[in-house]
């Protein structure tokens, strides 16, 4: 080991890492709590040898856990053939998984797939075939999307984000969207001829695991094919069997216009993707979207992997299962801290009834679980499918133990 490797290598396991990461790092997001070295299935460990157990999943991403067998020879047979090509080629896993994408969403054969890198650039790509379907006098100008909401931090994205923090330090933002309370009311007041699209999340994950109202998505399914707007279904979070069906919509049972996806869908390797269906398949044209790296080789052999994995190990029904079975456990801790408890299959809110969200995450940490507080009164939970009886055990006892140490 030369005499450089050896003394990075102390600086990280002796801990001193942090001071290195706030040199090296732009400023945009805290100082992480840990420094991760590996994983195995729901479990990693950092650099000092620690293990924890991950309900997190690297927020909903890690499908199938971490260094599962599959995705792993995927990926290493892949980068050993082609790792990129460009988007002037195609390449057997891109077309293979377009297809699988055609057929888990229900768009069928006049279903259209647009890859890209993350779910930013998915909602970029979707914001921008909500400008498309301007109608044939122009008049559809108008883009609804809710309050609390959360579809990314680019600039257009971040135009769609209803969180007006986030926002305010970047304006002006691309204009023409407005915010609306995610009521059946607030949405039959504000559609009209000149909407263009509404873009709903099913759950809003980044708000902390909130559902819809009953009938929020018919219903929104319902005014947008009678106007003439697109009804566009953020599932970069719910997607991809997170909620106990592919994709959340397919609860609702209604088509949407088009979808988003990213995050679960190659279990850690970077891709995103919009999915268009029936009319909304027509209003891109040539070369006015694309992506270097989008849809390249190695990620989409990643999602076929997962996708293939997913359906053969019935991880869907496994979400399900162990997602009930999850909200059963929470139900029953006997704290005052817990409200009530929200969300589909392994996708899960914890509402708490004080702002102490951060605090119990800190805790659950200290015990060696991960979770996440997406804000003061909220904890998420989002554990790999693959989960299991072993890894409800060990959470109910180290969540307990972190409510019984606030």
């Amino acid at each position: 080991m030369s005499a450089q490797l050896a003394h990075d290598t102390g600086t990280v396991t002796e801990g001193r890492w942090r001071p290195r990461f706030g040199d090296a790092m732009m400023r945009t997001l805290a100082t992480p709590k840990l420094m991760l070295a590996r994983g195995e299935g729901c479990r990693v460990w950092d650099v000092d040898g620690n293990e924890y157990l991950d309900f997190l999943a690297g927020i909903a991403v890690n499908s199938l856990g971490h260094a599962h067998p599959v995705l792993v020879e995927a990926v290493s047979s892949q980068v050993s053939t082609l790792a990129h090509v460009s988007n002037y080629f195609s390449t057997p896993p891109q077309l293979e998984l377009a297809e699988r994408l055609r057929t888990i969403t229900g768009a069928g054969e006049q279903g259209r797939i647009l890859f890209g890198n993350s779910g930013a650039e998915a909602n970029e790509a979707a914001f921008k075939l909500a400008r498309l379907n301007k109608g044939p006098h122009g008049k559809r100008t108008r883009v609804l999307a809710l309050n609390n909401a959360f579809h990314g931090r680019t600039m257009g994205s971040l135009a769609l984000t209803g969180k007006p923090p986030m926002r305010e330090a970047f304006e002006p933002l691309p204009g023409g969207v407005e915010h609306i309370d995610s009521t059946i009311h607030a949405l039959e007041a504000a559609i009209d001829d000149r909407v263009a699209a509404l873009f709903v999340e099913p759950i809003k994950g980044e708000a902390g695991v909130l559902d819809l109202p009953d009938g929020f998505l018919q219903r929104a399914r319902e005014l947008t094919e009678q106007h003439g707007a697109l009804l566009i279904i953020d599932e970069i979070q719910t997607g991809i069997g997170r909620t106990g069906r592919w994709f959340a919509y397919q609860h609702a049972d209604i088509l949407p216009d088009a979808i988003t996806v990213a995050k679960g869908i190659a279990g850690g390797v970077p891709i995103g993707a919009l999915i268009t269906f029936g009319r909304a398949s027509e209003l891109f044209t040539q070369g006015q979207h694309g992506s270097t790296f989008g849809g390249n080789p190695l990620a989409t052999a990643a999602g076929n992997a997962v996708i293939g994995e997913i359906e053969r190990a019935d991880l869907i029904g496994n979400a399900r299962r162990r997602g009930e079975e999850l909200r059963a456990l929470l139900r029953s801790y006997d704290s005052p801290l817990i409200g009530d408890v929200r969300g589909a299959g392994l996708l899960i809110g914890v509402g708490l009834t004080d702002g102490e969200a951060h605090r119990l995450s800190d805790a659950a940490l200290t015990e060696g679980l991960i979770i996440n507080a997406p804000n003061e009164s909220s904890i998420r939970l989002a554990p790999p499918l693959i989960v299991g009886d072993a890894e409800l055990a060990e959470f109910r006892e180290k969540f307990g133990r972190a409510l019984a140490a606030l």
